[in-house]
């Protein structure tokens, strides 16, 4: 299997190596990422390395990320969508946190570039997830 490893800075760096990321780093410095946690990534460390949970399906497996990273005994953490985001009205009353990995890497670059989820949210959560930052809310 193909892992990629990135670290930010002003310029992407990724690397790609057939190794888990189990064998790169120390446990206690991975952080799963997965829409499940109970735990808010309120901040991101230089000192983590944050695995992005994701599969190549389009349904929803509920919480199969939040239980892989359990299994490896690993932290996990979500995006504060709910905490900064609030449901937009629509038709099919459909809102969902889980985001595909190109939107989260959008949040984590964001982020970590302009240090406000606000920014970072709009950056990477899509109208289509039923999201919306309060002061959209209103317009």
């Amino acid at each position: 299997r193909l892992m990629s490893c990135f670290t930010l800075s002003c310029v992407f760096e990724m690397d790609t190596t057939p190794e888990s990321y189990l064998d790169l780093f120390p446990l206690e410095a991975i952080v799963y990422l997965t829409p499940d946690s109970e735990n808010v990534l309120e901040d991101i460390d230089p000192d983590k390395v944050y695995v992005l949970g994701g599969l190549v399906d389009e349904s929803i497996h509920k919480e199969l990320t939040l239980r892989r990273a359990r299994e490896q005994c690993l932290q996990t953490a979500r995006l504060p969508i709910r905490e900064y985001m609030v449901k937009a009205p629509n038709s099919r009353n459909y809102h969902s946190e889980t985001l595909a990995i190109n939107q989260v890497f959008d949040v984590l670059s964001t982020y970590y570039e302009t240090q406000s989820w606000p920014a970072a949210l709009r950056a990477g959560v899509s109208s289509g997830k039923g999201y919306m930052l309060p002061d959209t809310a209103e317009q």
